[in-house]
């Protein structure tokens, strides 16, 4: 099953648990939580205490993305009873198996992300590992920007690798996806999109998930 994972970077943080629960009302399956420190990325957004805050205050479960350097040394913060996924970039990792391991350990769900410029044959030896290998069809550090077309075959690649080996991790992608490229998105075997600023700068949040949702379905 696809699911639709809005970005929660893109909200109005004044009206975050407000904000959450339009995308809830609107069908979303995931939120997903942008995690930048200013240093692995040239943007600092938030921490563990904002994400925590919304801890039974919505039914959706958290995708966590951690932009951050030394991602060990704060896997735990990030465990709540709603943490479903917490994904890593290989970029960030010296030591990226026992990083998968360490998230696994804690119950939950690990994922490996790459940015536009790295290949995905990086990952030949963790796929077995991981659950979810999100694409970065931006450059990680600022919400708005506009996709990266090239990062659809970078998903056909991770899809025929899938059905080759018989493998099951799910394939995600994460910047610039909107109404009019959601539908190539999820052709290209994508099965989680996340959406920022198209989702929560919409006039109607809700509406605006729930079109993204009848698409990804």
């Amino acid at each position: 099953m696809r699911k639709l994972a809005p970005s929660i970077l893109s909200a109005d943080f004044g009206r975050l648990a407000e904000e959450v629960a339009q995308i809830e009302r609107g069908g979303a399956d995931l939120v997903h939580v942008d995690v930048m420190d200013g240093h692995f990325v040239p943007n600092i957004s938030f921490g563990a205490p904002v994400m925590k805050c919304l801890t039974g205050r919505t039914g959706l479960p958290f995708d966590v993305h951690l932009m951050i350097e030394n991602p060990d040394a704060y896997l735990e913060d990030f465990v709540t009873p709603q943490t479903e996924y917490i994904t890593v970039h290989q970029e960030a990792c010296t030591h990226l198996n026992r990083t998968v391991q360490h998230i696994k350990s804690l119950g939950i769900k690990a994922g490996v992300s790459i940015n536009p410029a790295t290949s995905p044959s990086v990952l030949d030896y963790i796929l077995e590992d991981v659950d979810m290998v999100l694409l970065m069809s931006v450059n990680p550090g600022f919400g708005g920007q506009k996709f990266i077309p090239s990062v659809l075959e970078k998903a056909r690649k991770l899809r025929d690798i899938k059905i080759d080996r018989g493998l099951d991790f799910e394939i995600e992608i994460d910047g610039g996806a909107t109404l009019d490229n959601v539908r190539e998105i999820i052709d290209a075997g994508v099965e989680i999109v996340v959406a920022g600023s198209a989702v929560f700068k919409a006039p109607d949040i809700a509406a605006r998930t729930a079109e993204f949702k009848e698409i990804v379905k």
